[in-house]
């Protein structure tokens, strides 16, 4: 063992009394398991791979719960082209004759 390696055991040793001792904050348990991953580089890709799943899992369900809400919001009775909001002056551009009348315009 070098004497990194007996220092960073010392350092992991005295954080583990010290959350034992009182209630571990957020910090401290993040710099412990840190230590104990640069001792065992395995211990990290485990952690790593575990966050990255559990992160995942609940990226899939946040989408989900997303997707069904937007399905009801779609297309809804607060729909922008349900509203009929009139002309835009109040006045309608178009008279009676310039709106179709029923026959095809495109044959002259």
């Amino acid at each position: 063992m070098t004497w990194q390696q007996a220092n960073i055991q010392a350092a992991a040793a005295y954080l583990r009394e010290r959350m034992k001792d009182v209630a571990p904050d957020a910090r401290t348990r993040a710099v412990y398991e840190g230590l104990l991953d640069v001792l065992e580089p395995a211990r990290r890709s485990t952690r790593v791979q575990r966050e990255s799943a559990e992160a995942a899992k609940a990226a899939v369900a946040i989408t989900a719960e997303r997707d069904r809400r937007r399905r009801l919001q779609r297309r809804g009775h607060s729909d922008r082209r349900l509203v009929d909001l009139g002309a835009q002056n109040g006045v309608e551009r178009r008279t009676g004759r310039d709106r179709r009348d029923g026959r095809d315009r495109r044959r002259g």
